[in-house]
């Protein structure tokens, strides 16, 4: 692809200003400011199309001019991933927006890209339906969402937002509105889209099962202190079969050992995972929260036969979520981890995230899947970030695992590896080769620089 230049003041700048502002509406395409970058890297136009149509005359000026596009939706994620090669064009979908009209009780819904999930929340519940969708970030839109394969504590029992997937509609490079769905091979292009950060194609709508909001919800807490002491209760809430909306830990930086040791703290002190350990310091508890979610009589049932089974300390909350659910433990400027692995490796993955950070890291998470978000200070330089990640990939490529890099500071973006092993890199080469073979589209925000 050919380089453009990196001023606006280039000869046709002008005229790109103004044939945007002719698809979009003089008030919704500009000069990109300050605050328009991707990762750290600024765009040169915003555009804010008010339909599909205009969003496919944007993507078709881009290839008449050689430029690039990324998509952005409320840029809640915009810093998640790689930074693009280029942003020519921002083309915000905050227009893209709505939901279509369903009959009251219909099993799907569809939703337009920049629609804000809470608003679609909001909408459904008049009418006792939901999205089983509680993604983290505050503000996000169902097409971030999808694009940034963003999940929150409700995967456990419904899956991630791709896997709720009847179809979605997008325009490829060349600005074509094309479906995919109806069928195995259409669900495999549309969740192929799914965490692809804009770079295979811009999202228009997407349509989602949805479900009854249940009638009664019960958290069920439980102290913990250590990451084997969670291995144990998880394969207890598990194997009890009580169908648990959601499974969740948090481990703040602070968590150790218990103030006093019984029997079975001392058992797992001695545990083989516990060589070379500390032992003592001071103790802070973490959390380990099952949701519960049905008829008023069964949850209460279900949340009484939870609290026998995770032992003392268990206690219920009904109507009431820990502070902490549905938050990362990242701020912005630190380097965000998610550590994928499978359940039974969990506290292995965990331990040797603190045994190469040297202490331990806040660690939060679907303990019951086997996906924790963990962070390391931004301030951290990027070398030991590097060797931190270095020595924690090494004990999950034994254990079917791995360890991807969220968000980072740009000099830790610029010195590690932020995907790790990806078994897929072919396929999803072979994907942007056919979806966006001149690379037009977010280029550089996959992995392997695609």
């Amino acid at each position: 692809m050919a380089a453009a230049a990196s001023s606006t003041d280039r000869p046709g700048a002008l005229d790109i200003t103004r044939r945007l502002a002719e698809i979009c509406g003089p008030p919704f395409a500009r000069l990109a400011g300050p605050a328009d970058e991707v990762a750290g890297r600024p765009a040169r136009w915003v555009a804010v199309p008010g339909g599909p149509r205009a969003a496919a005359e944007v993507l078709r000026l881009a290839a008449r001019h050689d430029l690039t596009v990324v998509p952005r939706g409320a840029g809640t994620k915009i810093d998640w991933g790689a930074a693009p090669e280029r942003v020519d064009i921002m083309l915000d979908t905050g227009r893209l927006a709505g939901i279509g009209h369903e009959p009251v009780g219909a099993a799907s819904a569809e939703i337009g890209a920049g629609t804000p999930l809470r608003a679609v929340q909001a909408t459904l519940e008049r009418t006792g339906q939901r999205l089983a969708l509680d993604a983290p970030s505050n503000g996000a839109t169902l097409g971030g969402v999808l694009a940034a394969g963003e999940a929150g504590p409700l995967r456990h029992r419904h899956g991630t937002a791709c896997d709720q997937l009847v179809s979605l509609r997008y325009l490829d490079a060349d600005g074509e509105l094309v479906g995919a769905g109806g069928g195995a091979e259409g669900l495999e292009l549309a969740r192929l889209l799914c965490g692809s950060q804009g770079a295979l194609g811009v999202l228009v709508s997407a349509t989602l099962r949805v479900h009854a909001v249940p009638a009664s919800r019960i958290w069920v807490t439980r102290p913990v202190w250590t990451p084997l002491e969670v291995h144990d209760l998880v394969r207890t809430v598990l194997a009890a079969r009580l169908d648990p909306a959601a499974v969740e830990l948090d481990l703040p930086a602070g968590a150790g050992p218990r103030p006093r040791q019984g029997g079975r703290a001392e058992s797992m002190a001695r545990h083989p995972s516990m060589t070379g350990r500390t032992t003592t310091g001071p103790a802070r508890a973490g959390t380990l929260v099952v949701l519960l979610e049905g008829g008023p009589a069964d949850v209460a049932e279900r949340a009484d036969r939870m609290v026998s089974l995770l032992g003392p300390g268990a206690a219920t909350a009904s109507h009431s979520a820990p502070e902490w659910w549905r938050r990362y433990p990242f701020g912005p400027g630190d380097t965000a981890l998610r550590l994928e692995v499978p359940i039974s490796d969990l506290h292995a993955a965990v331990y040797a995230l603190r045994d190469a950070a040297g202490a331990p890291v806040p660690v939060r998470g679907s303990a019951g899947l086997g996906v924790v978000h963990a962070a390391l200070p931004g301030a951290m330089p990027a070398e030991r970030v590097a060797s931190i990640l270095a020595a924690v990939r090494g004990v999950l490529l034994a254990r079917q695992g791995r360890c991807v890099v969220v968000s980072a500071p740009e000099p830790v973006r610029r010195a590690v590896d932020l995907w790790g092993e990806l078994a897929g890199l072919a396929r999803l080469r072979a994907a942007k080769e056919h979806l966006d073979p001149h690379h037009r589209l977010a280029p550089g925000r996959l992995p392997g620089g695609l």
